[in-house]
C-alpha cells in the first residue's frame, strides 16, 4: 500500500509512455496538508464523494501552472502553500528555444514548476530552480498542459471562443495574429489620410514652424568639439592678462632676480659637491639640488616661450563670447543643453519629414491603399485555413452528436462574410447546430438545450484538445449534464484520447470512471481533529468497490458490484 499521500506509479505494458504530468507534491493547500502525487500515462479518473478535495488538486495544479491565486488557499494555521509540478520537455524545439531566451535550463529532460503562495496572497515562482515571473509561467504552462473547467463549454458560446478553436485546430493561431497586425495598420494609415484631410490648416501651420526650426538650428552649425574648444579659449582670453603676468613673474624670479633660484641652486650644488670629498652623503644632496636647477632652467624657458605666444586679442575675444551666447540663447530657446543641440535638429528634421508626409495626399492614399492590400491578402490566407478547418470541425462534432443521443444532428461552423473586415479578419466564426433531424441550423447558443450543450461542448474540447500541443489534458467535471450511455460514450471518446495524450478526468459519472485506464479515490478524513484529504490509488477490487459507490444507493449490493464489475470489463 502507498504511503498516506503517496501514489505509486502504475503503468499498463500496452499504454504509451508520452510527455506528460510525472508528479505534483501539494503542501498545506486548502484542505490539503501533505500529498506526494505520481502520475501514469494514459486516461486517469479522479473520483470521490462531493467536497472531497478533487477539484483542489486541479486548482493546485494551475497553480503551478502560473494560474492566479485567490485569499484563503493557505490552510488554516499555515505560513504558506506550495505546490511543485515536474513535468517531461516537450519535444517541440520552439520550448527549448524559449527556454534558453529565457535562461532557464532544462535538467535531464525535465521541467519542475514550483510556486509558494504566503497567507498574505504574495505569490513566488521558480522554473527548474530559477526564479520566474508569473507570466513566464503560464506561457510555458500553455504548452505543458491544457485545462478544461466543469463550465468550460459555457465559454464556447462567445464568438472570440469560437474563433479561438477554430484557428487552434487549422494551426492558424500565428496567422490571426498577423491579420490582426495588418488591420490595425490599415486603420492607421485611414485615420492619417482622415485627419490630414480635416487639419489641412493645422498640418500646414505645424510644417512651416518645423522648417523654420530647422533652418535655424542648422544655421547654428553646432559641433559638440566647437564648443569645448570655445569654452576653453574664451576663458583663456578672458584671463590673458592674469596668465601672462603670472607667467613673467615665475620667469623673473627664477632667472633674473638678484638672487635668481636658478644661480642660487647651481652655487649650492657646486658647494655640496666640493664638500663631498670629505663625506659621500653630501655628494648625493648635490646631485639632487644639481637636478632641480636643471628642471628650474628647463621651466625658465617653457615659460618665457609661453609668454611669447601670448597674445592679447579683444577681437578675438568679442567674436568667441558672441559665438557661446549665440549657441546659449539657442539652447534656452529649445529647452535643452548646448550639447543636446544635434539631437534637437534630427528629431525635429525627422517630425518635419512626418508632417511632410502627412500633407501629402497623394502618398497617404497610396500608404492606404497599400495596408489594405496587405490586410486583405493575409485575410485571404486565414479564410482559406479557417474554411479547411471549419469543414474538418463540422464533420467530427456531427459524427460525434450521433452517438451522444443527438442521432440526425449536425453541427456546422459558419464563416460569415465581414464586408469591411475587421482584426479578426474577413469573416465572423459563428458555432451552428441541429439537435435533430428536420431543424435548420442555428447558432449554438439559441438552440442548445442545457444537456445538448454539455454534450456538444464535451466534443469540441476533445476534438480540440487532440489537435492541441500540449501532452497532458485535464477535463473537471466537464461531463456535467449527461448521463447513462451517453456518459459511457464520453468516457470512451477520453480513453481514446488517452492513448495519444495523458488524460486526467474529475467525475461523478462511473459510466466515465469506468473506462478510465487508473483511478484514484479523493476523499475527506479527519486527522487530529483537522478535515483534510486523501488519495488512494485503486487496484482492481478497490475501483469495482469505488465504481459501485457512484452508482448510488447507501448500501452497496452484490448486484451493484456485479455491475460495477461489469462495466470495468466491458471498456473498448
Amino acid at each position: 500500500m502507498p504511503r498516506r499521500g503517496s501514489i505509486e506509479r502504475r503503468f499498463r505494458p500496452d499504454l504509451p509512455f508520452p510527455k506528460m504530468l510525472r508528479t505534483l507534491q501539494i503542501r498545506d493547500f486548502v484542505i490539503v496538508d501533505r500529498l506526494d502525487l505520481e502520475f501514469s500515462a494514459g486516461f486517469g479518473a479522479l473520483t470521490g464523494e462531493t467536497g472531497a478535495g478533487k477539484s483542489i488538486l486541479l486548482d493546485a495544479l494551475g497553480l503551478a501552472l502560473g494560474g492566479r491565486a485567490e485569499a484563503g488557499i493557505v490552510r488554516a494555521g499555515r505560513e504558506r502553500a506550495e505546490i511543485c509540478a515536474e513535468f517531461d520537455l516537450p519535444d517541440a524545439a520552439e520550448v527549448k528555444a524559449w527556454l534558453d531566451e529565457q535562461g532557464l535550463e532544462a535538467e535531464e529532460g525535465t521541467l519542475l514548476l514550483r510556486r509558494v503562495i504566503d497567507a498574505g496572497g504574495r505569490s513566488r515562482a521558480w522554473i527548474n530552480g530559477t526564479v520566474a515571473t508569473l507570466a513566464q509561467m503560464r506561457e510555458l504552462g500553455d504548452v505543458l498542459a491544457d485545462i478544461h473547467g466543469q463550465h468550460a463549454h459555457h465559454a464556447l458560446l462567445r464568438g472570440e471562443a469560437q474563433r479561438r478553436i477554430l484557428d487552434q485546430l487549422g494551426g492558424a493561431t500565428e496567422l490571426a495574429e498577423i491579420v490582426s497586425v495588418a488591420w490595425r495598420r490599415w486603420r492607421t494609415a485611414v485615420e492619417a489620410r482622415q485627419r490630414a484631410e480635416t487639419s489641412a490648416a493645422d498640418v500646414a501651420h505645424e510644417r512651416e514652424l518645423l522648417a523654420w526650426q530647422v533652418a535655424e538650428l542648422d544655421a547654428l552649425k553646432f559641433d559638440p568639439a566647437e564648443w569645448q574648444e570655445l569654452n576653453q579659449e574664451q576663458a583663456r582670453l578672458a584671463n590673458a592678462s592674469s596668465l601672462l603676468e603670472g607667467v613673467q613673474e615665475a620667469h623673473q624670479v627664477l632667472r633674473e632676480a638678484e638672487p635668481a633660484v636658478v644661480s642660487q641652486l647651481e652655487r649650492l650644488a657646486s658647494r655640496l659637491s666640493d664638500l663631498g670629498a670629505y663625506d659621500a652623503t653630501l655628494g648625493e644632496f648635490a646631485e639632487l639640488l644639481q637636478s632641480a636647477a636643471i628642471q628650474a632652467e628647463e621651466a625658465a624657458h617653457g615659460l618665457l616661450r609661453y609668454a611669447e605666444r601670448q597674445d592679447l586679442d579683444p577681437a578675438r575675444l568679442q567674436s568667441v563670447d558672441e559665438r557661446i551666447g549665440l549657441v546659449t540663447e539657442t539652447a534656452r530657446k529649445y529647452r535643452v543643453a548646448p550639447d543636446e543641440l544635434p539631437a534637437l535638429l534630427e528629431d525635429t528634421r525627422a517630425r518635419l519629414a512626418r508632417v511632410e508626409a502627412a500633407a501629402d495626399p497623394e502618398q497617404l492614399a497610396r500608404d492606404e491603399a497599400a495596408s489594405r492590400e496587405a490586410f486583405l491578402e493575409s485575410g485571404r490566407t486565414l479564410t482559406a485555413r479557417r474554411t479547411s478547418a471549419a469543414a474538418e470541425l463540422s464533420r467530427d462534432v456531427s459524427e460525434a452528436m450521433q452517438s451522444l443521443a443527438m442521432a440526425g444532428g449536425r453541427f456546422l461552423v459558419a464563416l460569415v462574410p465581414d464586408e469591411d473586415g475587421s482584426g479578426h479578419g474577413l469573416e465572423q466564426v459563428e458555432f451552428q447546430v441541429a439537435g435533430s433531424p428536420g431543424q435548420p441550423l442555428r447558432p449554438l447558443g439559441k438552440v442548445a438545450s442545457g444537456g445538448e450543450l454539455s454534450r456538444i461542448g464535451l466534443a469540441i474540447q476533445v476534438i480540440a484538445s487532440s489537435a492541441g500541443a500540449a501532452p497532458t489534458l485535464i477535463f473537471d467535471e466537464v461531463d456535467v449534464g449527461i448521463g447513462g450511455r451517453v456518459a459511457e460514450i464520453v468516457g470512451q471518446m477520453l480513453r481514446r484520447l488517452g492513448r495519444e495524450r495523458q488524460v486526467l478526468c474529475v467525475t461523478h459519472l462511473p459510466q466515465v470512471a469506468a473506462q478510465a485506464d487508473w483511478q484514484w479515490s479523493i476523499a475527506k478524513e479527519v486527522r487530529g481533529g483537522e478535515t483534510l484529504s486523501s488519495v488512494r490509488s485503486l487496484d482492481g477490487d478497490g475501483r469495482v468497490e469505488e465504481i459501485a459507490r457512484m452508482l448510488g444507493g447507501v448500501q452497496i449490493t452484490r448486484t451493484t458490484l456485479d455491475h460495477a464489475s461489469e462495466m470495468l470489463a466491458r471498456r473498448d
